[in-house]
């Protein structure tokens, strides 16, 4: 196995940059280039009351890696003009971010570095390691602090004793609870000196919402000191008295030791990268992409989850707009079918988080009235429930979101060849989904129709039949039958009637994105019909496919830049057989999206939108491109056989390009190669 391709170290301060995002699908944190520096945090599960739109969303969490330096006296938060010679760098082979810096006070020089990780082996532990030299003997002060300042919300309480042991077992704990008390979080940390003899730092109570360790002795010149910050952190929704929970995890976590925490996450991330997607003939710049696009999906997701990730993962930053952290479509759509493959057991918490919601989805229904389940455009991290931004209206006709994740469940079982979750998580949903669409279509001349309905493109005004929603609504129809059939179940006998009569919008032989629709209206060229071919697998007979992807591809420069579908126009044009353009839309819609530090995926181009925040790293975007690398190029469609009946085209590669190659996949349960020739069929080879 070769080491993924690391992005360039970065030199300076960030400017307009977003920080590097560290996560490892539990716990997410945006570093700062200096790193002591308070960040954010996000913790799977965890939300609150959003301050301006007042509803629920994923909530920002105390810090728990701050941290604070002086040297005679003179602390860097008090002078932060005196940091110099910045630099990072991301070591995305192991999850590590690196920081250097230097800091000049009281005529001493002191060079900086730190270490950053959230462990994968142990997924409530964020670990940070801050290495001092002084260039003259002095008087050191070194800080850890757990810093709520960023928190909306407050603590209930916090401690620096554990309750009949002395000495204490950490250095503190807190239980923080979000604004609008919508849930709450624990936290607890412990730290350790090392280079300057035994030190027992100052623990003092909460103050000004941070909880504060202080060690301060006399340094030597050029003797390295290490202070070593571990910090457990603990949705509710993982257990009912977290911080009591976060306080046995990091007293464990001190008996571990931070070298064989940083070695178990070390061999963790070693396993991912045994799935790594060789690019064979392509660029170092592609396969840089792809080993970031790689690395920011995995370290998103993780099978102890809670809850579903959003469409930035667990990140945020203070510019982002309209997501507030909420489960979408999205994550089914362009996530999962990739991490079914790479990262199963991580698919399906993700899955599991819509298994657990699904009375939501059934109030949902209801209040449409509607029957089955209908689940919320924008799901609130904790409750499951509709959270879209009031008045909601995206949430009045975005229908297609109920397939996106229905199709999710058939795809994962068929990946995974595991029937128990065949029969008891993805048939519940396939079941209420197709209920949920007999009460939806309308009984037509023509057959069935789905009436003022919206598209992947967000209108002014719903349309009739809108193409990807019709589409979604056939193929899930007919893989609940598949599915009834397979499990000794009843299908209801609707089911295939609505699906052989549901009316798919054409004009000549292509699809088009609904009933009466024109190139030159608004948001024309939003290629939603080409979504239904791929990744959702919509079948056409060859000259419709055809005639459809040249349709769509002909717009594509009036739509390419814009977030999820851009990611696939590659694709698209590899199975026109244009390998030339498959390579220039793979630039232009993914490819450009990629910049600033460490290689973020952003939602929009930033040339294409200028106006738009830089926000990322964005997953429909990545999601998209991994999938297209796994499953578009290669010709592969996943279905109930085994993996010799999935290869159903020949592998189109973009120009130059002569193979895409993966060490090991996971289908069926068992470890596979993946070999996808250009010109030949993909070969799946048992290890």
């Amino acid at each position: 196995m070769s080491a993924p391709i690391n992005p360039p170290p970065v030199a300076g301060a960030g400017r307009r940059e977003l920080p590097a995002y560290v996560s490892n699908g539990v716990i997410g944190l945006r570093v700062r280039d200096v790193p002591l520096t308070t960040g954010m945090t996000l913790l799977s599960g965890y939300s609150g009351e959003h301050y301006e739109r007042q509803i629920e969303a994923a909530a920002v969490a105390p810090y728990p890696i701050a941290g604070d330096l002086a040297l005679d006296g003179a602390w860097l938060s008090d002078v932060p003009h005196q940091v110099s010679d910045l630099e990072q760098a991301y070591d995305f082979s192991a999850g590590e971010l690196t920081s250097r810096f230097v800091f000049r006070a009281e005529g001493r020089t002191a060079e900086v570095e730190v270490l950053t990780f959230c462990s994968r082996a142990d997924p409530t532990l964020v670990c940070q390691e801050i290495a001092v030299t002084v260039d003259k003997a002095c008087s050191l002060g070194l800080r850890a602090i757990v810093d709520a300042r960023g928190a909306d919300g407050d603590a209930l309480k916090h401690s620096r004793e554990t309750p009949g042991e002395d000495p204490p077992s950490t250095d503190g704990t807190l239980l923080w609870r979000s604004a609008g008390g919508l849930s709450t979080c624990g936290l607890a940390f412990i730290t350790t000196l090392l280079g300057a003899g035994e030190q027992d730092p100052s623990r003092p109570p909460l103050r000004d919402r941070q909880l504060v360790s202080e060690y301060g002795f006399r340094a030597r010149a050029g003797r390295p000191v290490r202070l070593r910050q571990i910090a457990s952190l603990v949705p509710r929704a993982l257990h009912d008295m977290p911080d009591q929970q976060a306080a046995r995890l990091a007293a464990k976590a001190a008996s571990d030791g931070f070298d064989k925490i940083r070695a178990e996450n070390r061999a963790e991330w070693d396993e991912l990268w045994k799935a790594r997607i060789h690019l064979k003939g392509a660029s170092a710049q592609w396969q840089g992409l792809a080993d970031a696009a790689f690395f920011y999906l995995n370290s998103s997701v993780h099978a102890s989850s809670p809850a579903s990730t959003s469409i930035f993962g667990l990140a945020t930053w203070h510019d982002y707009h309209y997501y507030f952290g909420h489960v979408m479509w999205d994550i089914e759509a362009f996530a999962v079918p990739a991490l079914c493959l790479v990262q199963p057991r991580a698919a399906e918490a993700l899955l599991d988080y819509r298994s657990a919601m699904l009375e939501g989805a059934r109030r949902n229904a209801r209040l449409m009235g509607r029957r089955g389940l209908q689940f919320p455009w924008e799901s609130a991290p904790a409750s499951g429930q509709e959270a879209a931004p009031l008045p909601g209206t995206a949430a009045w006709h975005e229908d297609h979101v109920s397939l996106d994740v229905a199709r999710a469940f058939t795809l994962h079982a068929d990946v995974t060849g595991d029937r128990e979750f065949l029969r008891t998580s993805a048939w519940p949903v396939l079941a209420g989904v197709c209920a949920w669409i007999t009460s939806r279509v309308t009984r037509t001349r023509g057959g069935y129709a789905i009436l003022e309905s919206m598209g992947i493109a967000e209108r002014e005004a719903p349309v009739s039949n809108a193409a990807f929603t019709n589409m979604g609504a056939v193929v899930v129809l007919r893989d609940a039958i598949r599915v009834a059939e397979d499990l000794g179940f009843e299908a209801d006998p609707a089911w295939a009637e609505i699906a052989d009569g549901m009316e798919i919008p054409m004009r000549g032989k292509a699809v088009i994105s609904h009933d009466d629709y024109r190139v030159d209206e608004e948001k024309g060229a939003t290629p939603d019909p080409l979504m239904g071919l791929f990744p959702f697998s919509y079948r056409l007979e060859p000259d419709q496919a055809k005639a459809t992807l040249e349709l769509y591809l002909g717009a594509a420069e009036a739509y390419v830049g814009s977030p999820m579908l851009s990611a696939l126009y590659g694709v698209w044009a590899a199975w026109l057989g244009d390998r030339d353009l498959a390579l220039k839309l793979l630039d232009d819609g993914y490819g450009q999206f990629c910049v600033g530090r460490f290689l973020q995926t952003l939602e929009y181009r930033p040339d294409r939108f200028p106006e738009q925040p830089q926000a990322g790293p964005f997953f429909a975007n990545i999601g998209g491109f991994l999938t297209g690398l796994i499953l578009g190029f290669t010709g592969l469609r996943v279905g109930p056989g085994g993996p010799e009946t999935w290869a159903e085209r020949t592998v189109v590669l973009p120009t130059g390009w002569t193979s895409i190659e993966i060490d090991r996949l996971w289908i069926k349960g068992r470890p596979m190669r993946l070999i996808a020739r250009h010109g030949e069929m993909t070969e799946l080879q048992p290890l």
